[in-house]
C-alpha cells in the first residue's frame, strides 16, 4: 500500500470514527432533552418525589430524594431524605391500623421490586411481617440520615421539623402523600 492511500484510509477511518461520536452523542442528547423540553422544564428531584409520594411510589420517593442528597447535599437534602423514610413509615402505619393488609403486601412489592423477571417470578411474603420489616429498615435509615442533617445544622433541622410537625396536624389522614408547601419541592 502507498504511503498515500494509507494516509487517505487513516483520514477516513477518522472520520467515519468522528461522525459515529457525534451521531452517538447527538442520540444521547435527544435521550435526555426530548424535542420542546429544556434543561431548565425538566422536573427536579425533589418535584419527581413529590409526585412518587402522591402516587405512592415510596421505593421511586426515596430514589429521588436519594439522588437529591447524592446531586445537592446540604441539611435540607438530608431532613428531606429522611422525611420521605418517614412518610413511608406514616403510609405503613395507616395502613396497618385501618386493616388493609393487601396494600402492605403490594408495598412490599414496590420496595422489593421493579425488575420485569419479577413478573415471572414474584416474591411472596406474609403482609404482617413485611410491615415489621419494612417499618424496622425505615426507622433505622431515617435516624441515620436525621442524624447528618442535625451534623451540618442543628438549627436549620429543628426548624424543618417544626415545619413537618405541622404539616402532619394539619393533615393527620394523608400526610405521606406529600411534603409540607413551603419546602417547595414543587416548583409554584
Amino acid at each position: 500500500m502507498t504511503e498515500t492511500k494509507c494516509a487517505s484510509r487513516v483520514r477516513l477511518n477518522r472520520r467515519t470514527v468522528l461522525a459515529t461520536c457525534l451521531l452517538v452523542l447527538a442520540i444521547a442528547v435527544q435521550e435526555l432533552y426530548p424535542a420542546g423540553l429544556s434543561a431548565t422544564e425538566r422536573m427536579s428531584h425533589l418535584e419527581r418525589a413529590a409526585v412518587f409520594l402522591k402516587a405512592g411510589d415510596y421505593r421511586q420517593a426515596l430514589e429521588a430524594c436519594q439522588a437529591e442528597v447524592r446531586d445537592a447535599p446540604s441539611v435540607r437534602s438530608y431532613v428531606y431524605l429522611t422525611y420521605a423514610y418517614h412518610a413511608l413509615d406514616g403510609y405503613l402505619q395507616h395502613l396497618a391500623h385501618t386493616d388493609q393488609w393487601v396494600r402492605v403486601e403490594q408495598l412490599y412489592l414496590n420496595l422489593s421490586t421493579g425488575r420485569v423477571e419479577d413478573l415471572l417470578d414474584p416474591p411472596d411474603v406474609l403482609a404482617r411481617i413485611a410491615k415489621e420489616v419494612i417499618q424496622q429498615a425505615v426507622q433505622r435509615q431515617a435516624d441515620v440520615t436525621a442524624a447528618m442533617a442535625a451534623r451540618l445544622d442543628d438549627r436549620l433541622v429543628a426548624q424543618l421539623w417544626q415545619e413537618q410537625t405541622a404539616w402532619r396536624r394539619a393533615r393527620p389522614d394523608d400526610w405521606w402523600s406529600g411534603a409540607p408547601p413551603q419546602w417547595q419541592w414543587v416548583r409554584p
